[in-house]
This record gives structure tokens, sequence and C-alpha cells, in this order.
């Protein structure tokens, strides 16, 4: 923690982030990986002695954030209306002044430009995470992503995402830090979750205790592949799978539309029943341990993956696109012989091999299944811890600040 001498100045061996106020802005905090991200962030900084500032609009996740010793200042980061991201900058600008902010962290396109305006303005470093290949090629849109590649430090979530940003936005080559996102092992271990947790979300999911699940954990989103999924449930089911629920966990964002047209999907399939919505859940390692199967099937590239990190961490087979970050997340053949295998990849959008690693992997024998859940959770140790995470951020942070005196 800070420490500070009688004339108010930090004492020799502190932390060089100690005292200063870090403000990280992101549009909303429900759920996702930049959200989980900027909380494991900002309990980072409460550690060392900063002050965690995180600029945003509500969401499920203000209390965790306080919780770990953030600090939220409600901000409407989330608009791209050019006129409010224009008073955004007005109202940053208050912000940084009454609260002395030493760097700014952008983790979304629209608050980044208020962020860089008013950054440039009072020369304060400026830090951007750039989240994977954004959508659009226009000339237009282009220039509205290069926002995320102007930061005096751009950090690229994992090895896709910087080759992405180094090849569309050249400029930024040798700003580009590579930190891959990090989940907490303690919370992600198979050992720590009550059984009674496990029962509790088989029972609000309707699954029988002699029913096997697969788990897609994803907001509704149609680039999260949930039809590709519900056509692969269809084809085991009529190629005799019984005793499976296929369950679609995750928020609808406000998307209805989407979810009709998933309701209507699994109708046609024939999988009322089957197939299930159920929803935001806040329990991930008991989703993951209850599920015999976690799929991840992707139709555009994911910047990274996080269920999928989570679900090797908590030794549930997964099978996952194979493409963008998913592809350095899993390894498995042919990049891997079978026998390190730690999950399984599979070709986007193709609903055939999907079904056929579900199948694998529901009908794994005994040492099969233990000597894959140990590879894969010594795989995430070895490279996805937030401790891993949290060092490489605050050490971003800590050599762009000047020091204080």
């Amino acid at each position: 923690m800070r420490r500070q001498s009688s004339d108010g100045l930090v004492e020799r061996g502190a932390h060089p982030l100690a005292g200063l106020a870090i403000l990280q802005i992101i549009p909303e905090l429900h759920a996702g990986g930049a959200e989980a991200a900027t909380i494991d962030v900002a309990a980072a900084l409460a550690d060392v002695g900063a002050r965690p500032l995180v600029a945003s609009g509500g969401g499920r996740m203000v209390s965790e954030l306080q919780a770990k010793g953030g600090i939220w200042l409600p901000f409407p980061a989330r608009s791209k209306n050019p006129l409010a991201m224009l008073l955004n900058q007005r109202g940053l600008m208050r912000l940084i002044e009454q609260e002395n902010v030493a760097l700014v962290h952008a983790r979304s396109r629209a608050p980044a430009w208020a962020a860089y305006a008013v950054t440039r303005r009072t020369k304060i470093p400026f830090v951007t995470t750039y989240y994977g290949a954004y959508s659009g090629n226009n000339a237009l849109k282009l220039r509205y992503n290069s926002i995320m590649a102007k930061g005096d430090a751009v950090i690229a979530n994992s090895l896709y995402t910087a080759r992405c940003v180094a090849e569309l936005h050249p400029f930024a080559a040798a700003n580009i830090r590579v930190i891959e996102r990090g989940i907490d092992l303690r919370v992600f271990n198979p050992q720590e979750v009550d059984p009674a947790r496990v029962k509790n979300l088989r029972r609000i999911w309707g699954v029988a205790s002699d029913e096997r699940i697969v788990l897609l954990a994803a907001r509704f989103a149609a680039r999260k592949g949930h039809k590709t999924l519900i056509e692969a449930a269809r084809l085991l089911i009529a190629a005799g799978l019984s005793g499976t629920k296929f369950i679609l966990a995750g928020d609808d964002q406000g998307r209805g539309a989407y979810v009709r047209e998933i309701d209507a999907a699994i109708r046609e399939a024939g999988l009322t029943g089957t197939v299930r919505r159920v929803g935001h859940c806040a329990d991930m390692p008991a989703a993951l341990l209850a599920a015999a199967v976690a799929v991840v099937p992707s139709t555009e590239p994911e910047s990274f993956g996080r269920v999928a990190v989570e679900a090797q961490a908590m030794g549930t087979p997964v099978v996952v696109s194979d493409l963008g970050g998913l592809s350095g997340i899993v390894l498995s053949p042919p990049d891997v012989d079978f026998a390190f295998r730690t999950g399984w990849r599979v070709p986007s959008g193709q609903e055939r091999p999907l079904a056929k690693s579900i199948f694998e992997a529901l009908t794994l024998g005994a040492a099969a299944r233990d000597a894959l859940l140990l590879r894969a959770r010594a795989h995430v140790l070895n490279r996805f811890s937030v401790e891993r995470m949290k060092t490489e951020t605050l050490a971003a942070y800590a050599a762009l600040v000047r020091p204080q005196t």
C-alpha cells in the first residue's frame, strides 16, 4: 500500500503508481471481458495505493467494482452521438481536473475519442485496450476505429489482436503491448465450488440430475454462433443423442429481434425443451462445473475468448471455433499432438464438425477426460492468470506516468 511521509510525499519503496489517480473509461459495467478486466485492474490499482477511478454508465457490476476498491464516477460514456461525444470532452476535462488524474485508459471507441482530445490538451498519458478486429472497412469506419490505436500504449488482449492493429494501423506498431486477458484462478477452481451452487443452477435451468449439459455462455449476438449450435444439437439428437440439454446463457442486451430469431430456430428444429435460454448467469464457475461440455462457436473472430479460458481452468472440455484469438487459447491438433490437446477447435459456422466434436467430448473415457482436464488447467495456470494481467497492465501505466517529486 501507499506510504506517505509527514510532508505528503510518497516514500521510497512505494509502488510508482501509489497516490496517483488512474482513470479507466468504459461505456457501461454490465457483463463481458472488457468490464471484468476494468474491475480487475481497478482492484490491482487499489492494492498498490493508487486511486482507481472508473467513469461509465451504470450496470450490475458497479457493486463489484466498489467492493474491490474501485471508485465509480457516473459518466455518459456510451453515447456515439457526435454532439454528445463533444460534450463529453467538457465533462471529462472537468473530471480530470477535479480528480487530478495522472493517466486515462479508454476501453471503447466512443469514450476514447473524448479521452484522446482531453489528454492531448492536458498532456497526460493516454492508454487504450484494443479488443480485436472492429467491424467496418470503409474509410469513415476505419477512421472511427483508429482511435483505439492512438494510445501512448496500445494494449492488445491477444497476439491475434496485436497483428490486427499492426496491419490496420502501422503507425501504432511501436506502442503495441500484448497483455492477454487473465482470470482469477482462485475463483475458477473446481475445488472451490460448493456442490450446492451447481445443484442450484441445474434446478433453475430445469436440468435433471442425470442429464448432461452442453453450455454456450455468451451475450445474444449473431456472431456468437447460437444458430450454429442449435443446428449441431439437431444433428446430434437426430443421430440418437439423449439425456442432454443445450443451455444458452447470456444477456440479450436489448437485441429482442435476435432473441426471437433464436426462439424460432429452436422451435423449427423441434428442440423446444432441449435447447433452453436461461438468461444471464452470475455464477460462471458453477455453470462450467455443471457443464459436460462448453462451446464457443463464434462465427466472427473473437479477440480473445474468456469463456474458453474459464472452461479450461474449471476442467470442462471445450469446443471452440478455429478463428481469431480462440485459435491461440485452446491447444488442438494440428498445432499439437493429440496427447497434448486441451480442447477442440472446429471450422467456424460449420454445424457437422461442431456436432462431431461435442459428441467426442461427451463420450470421452474417464482416464482420457481426466488427463485432458489436467492439461487444460495447467495450460491456463501457465498463461492466463489475472495476477499476470494485473502486473503487466500496471507496468504499462508506470512506464508512462511522470514520477512524483
